[in-house]
């Protein structure tokens, strides 16, 4: 198994920025794509950013410009820097990975979920 803890949510006002982190632990071997998804009620998990093992990364298009990913495969680690946030940016953001065990099994996780609101 894969836990993924997040930290850094909050609440802060438009304009401001927020940087989210997320740690991976347990059976790990190799892990490929780390992501953010967010949340709000009433509708589907979207993607936000996503980042692969070598760096390249991926934004949806609301975000792009003012969101940073980035990642430290040696503490597997993700974080997503937030800056000029609106409050359209609120939300439940989780964390993913996409892994493999020492056995070659692929896992697909989810973290707890952080919640980022903004005011206006």
């Amino acid at each position: 198994q894969v836990q993924l803890v997040e930290s850094g949510g909050g609440l802060v006002q438009a304009g401001g920025s927020l940087r989210l982190s997320c740690v991976a632990s347990g059976s790990i071997f190799s892990i490929n794509a780390m992501g953010w998804y967010r949340q709000v009620p009433g509708k589907q998990r979207e993607l936000v950013a996503a980042i692969t093992k070598s760096g390249s990364t991926n934004y949806a298009d609301s975000v792009k410009g003012r969101f940073t990913i980035s990642r430290d495969n040696a503490k597997n680690t993700v974080y997503l820097q937030m800056n000029s946030l609106k409050p359209e940016d609120t939300g439940v953001y989780y964390c993913n990975s996409d892994s493999y065990d020492n056995s070659w099994v692929r896992h697909n996780s989810w973290g707890q979920g952080t919640q980022v609101t903004v005011s206006s």
